[in-house]
């Protein structure tokens, strides 16, 4: 029997004995690969965190104690280790386990984690309300240092760092975040663990420490480890951590479960602020992602043996390698463009724009508040930025899009990615809100393209012809007709809408992927004898006044149909432009069909999207209960 099948918890993993953990280690590892090689998730993450995740729970009382894990990404072992070894082949799967942290998931899972350098802001919080309360634990924030480019760590840093709370901070240093890291603070890490004179001390002390008898106890070990302190402090004066408040440990080979256990053990005595420098392999155990973790960040299933992911056959692109490769085309004619992204070159696909043109490409890190307002300082003088990001990490921004872009009206581009239902990354990564806080914002253009040649065509206007904020956005999911050049697609006219189908009584007001969907509807109706209008509303700010006014004029009904929330979405937007026209057509009835107001919970793309009735089947369906007398459910709208 696998010693992996004997621990239902960390309870049963601290009741091994020590010279056991190598092997459950291997074990982890051995089920990561089992199981992503067969479902898919992320993978090079976790794999570069086994020793650390079993030392952590090994030596602290964890569910009493508390770890919080920075984004999730690396939380597999975590969850393997925690209960839930059983579940994990369903892992990312409708019903399965998150493939990220959740508190109404386990006991263990203290914090939810999604979005990046939150972990330390909310163990100080944690470590607060236990003074506050009169308890007694350990708090651990596991933060990787790609997250370091986040500005809201060195918040919780600067903080934390100014009392005396007792806190722990894990930094994973690996040298990447999803991509290779960027700026000064990967250079600082790097200057610091790569100090030859430093290193060469430090293993002397290691090697002291190891030769001193058992039983002088910890005080030798605790004299031996101030002495190592005292050295590098010589050799590295003023470090980072600690002018910020911080007792500063490390580096320690986070695949050494000895030096973890024995650093772990003697830091968890100490008090006050406390950070670990724990080193890491991305990818460790599987050599293809060890020698590629960008690639191997997260993997569609793989031969275990090969590694080969198998490619589907034919197909049409992503959009966002369409929009790559449109950046590139447009980036030739224009040398005002420059294209920003926040730490994601490949995910968002603006890396072909940087090998392309590298000195108009800017890798800000994980900071996409910096992205937005560095992109305002450009347009300032002239230059005419596109800031890449996801959709769910601009919400991050918003402040910088209304205080620095929206109010000066500087012409910033704002593409962004995995905008709607994103599948199996679930909540924390669904781009369902953009629509609803961009429209709130004035002098914001919002847009939304029917397919990848309409997504290029309106990229080209925003860069070339706005005069002021344009955002653009697209889903995670493949273009539904072939995209041909640049200089071969249509200009399109600004604030237009597209009138697809000309019907009669009923108007389907279809948002960016919800176009061809709704023409697919409108085909099913009229087997009914529905004869439905479809209108592409690729601009949903401004909104076509033109054609809006013949659509109310000519339909007793319409249907707005939009992957976004219904509350303060388009449909809602478009139900306040209709007022002022309701007086000459009281009969007007408007429908809202979107993403409704509760939490969508992982599962495929496909599932969610039949869950929210935004199919061709679920539009039809709503349709015929507005036209044909049915009972209308309750919509949930603004």
């Amino acid at each position: 029997m696998a010693l992996l099948d004997r621990i239902e918890g960390p309870a049963d993993l601290r009741a091994l004995p020590r010279a056991e953990l190598a092997t459950v280690a291997q074990e982890v590892r051995e089920r990561m690969i089992d199981v992503v090689s067969r479902v898919g998730g992320h993978f090079a993450p976790g794999l570069g965190v086994v020793e650390l995740t079993i030392a952590l729970h090994y030596v602290f009382d964890t569910p009493r104690d508390k770890l919080i894990w920075d984004v999730g990404h690396q939380g597999y072992p975590h969850k393997i280790l925690t209960g839930r070894n059983a579940l994990f082949p369903r892992i990312r799967q409708k019903g399965g386990p998150s493939g990220f942290l959740k508190r109404d998931e386990s006991e263990y899972d203290v914090f939810g984690a999604g979005h990046a350098a939150t972990s330390i802001s909310a163990a100080f919080g944690i470590a607060t309300a236990r003074d506050l309360n009169g308890d007694d634990y350990e708090v651990v924030a596991i933060i990787g240092d790609g997250s370091l480019t986040s500005g809201i760590a060195y918040e919780a840093l600067n903080n934390a760092g100014n009392t005396d709370t007792d806190l722990i901070v894990i930094l994973n240093d690996n040298e990447m975040s999803i991509s290779p890291n960027v700026g000064a603070m990967h250079k600082y890490l790097t200057r610091l663990v790569t100090n030859p004179m430093y290193n060469a001390v430090r293993n002397r002390v290691k090697n002291l420490i190891h030769k001193t008898p058992a039983a002088l106890g910890d005080a030798v070990e605790s004299m031996v480890l101030k002495l190592e302190e005292s050295v590098k402090n010589m050799l590295v004066p003023g470090t980072l951590f600690e002018e910020l408040g911080f007792r500063y440990v490390g580096p320690v080979d986070g695949h050494d479960l000895d030096a973890l256990l024995d650093t772990l053990t003697q830091v968890r005595r100490w008090k006050g602020p406390r950070l670990v420098h724990v080193r890491t392999v991305k990818g460790k155990g599987f050599q293809l992602a060890e020698a590629n973790p960008v690639v191997w960040h997260g993997a569609t299933p793989f031969d275990k043996l090969s590694g080969e992911m198998p490619k589907k056959k034919g197909g049409l692109p992503a959009y966002t390698n369409v929009f790559g490769n449109g950046l590139v085309e447009l980036g030739a004619t224009n040398p005002k463009m420059v294209v920003i992204t926040a730490a994601m070159p490949g995910g968002t696909g603006t890396g072909v724009f940087g090998d392309a043109y590298p000195e108009r490409y800017f890798d800000v890190g994980i900071a996409e508040g910096h992205a937005v307002t560095f992109a305002a300082g450009l347009a300032t003088e002239g230059i005419r930025p596109v800031a890449a990001i996801y959709s769910t990490f601009l919400q991050r921004a918003y402040d910088s899009i209304i205080h620095d872009v929206a109010i000066q009206k500087l012409p910033v581009v704002l593409a962004m990615d995995r905008a709607g239902l994103v599948g199996n990354d679930g909540p924390t990564h669904m781009g369902l809100y953009d629509i609803a806080y961009l429209l709130a914002v004035p002098n914001v253009t919002v847009t939304a393209p029917k397919d990848g040649a309409e997504m290029l065509a309106l990229l080209r206007l925003g860069v070339e012809e706005a005069d002021g904020p344009f955002s653009l956005r697209y889903p995670r999911d493949n273009v539904p007709a072939p995209v041909p050049p640049l200089d071969q697609i249509p200009r399109i006219e600004y604030g237009t809408w597209e009138v697809l189908r000309r019907g009669q009584e009923v108007a389907i007001l279809a948002v960016g992927t919800m176009v061809v969907p709704a023409l697919e509807a409108a085909q099913r109706l009229q087997a009914d004898g529905i004869d439905a209008t479809v209108v592409n509303c690729r601009f949903l700010k401004p909104m076509d006044g033109e054609t809006l006014r013949w659509v109310v004029e000519h339909h007793g009904t319409i249907v707005t149909v939009e992957e976004g929330t219904v509350v303060n979405g388009f449909g809602a937007a478009l139900e306040r432009e209709i007022e002022p026209l309701r007086a000459a057509h009281p009969e007007l009835r408007v429908d809202v069909l979107g993403v409704p107001d509760r939490i969508i919970e992982h599962a495929s793309r496909a599932e969610q999207l039949e869950e929210c009735g935004l199919t061709p089947a679920g539009i039809a369906e709503r349709v015929r209960e507005l036209v044909g007398g049915g009972v209308v459910p309750v919509r949930e709208t603004a």
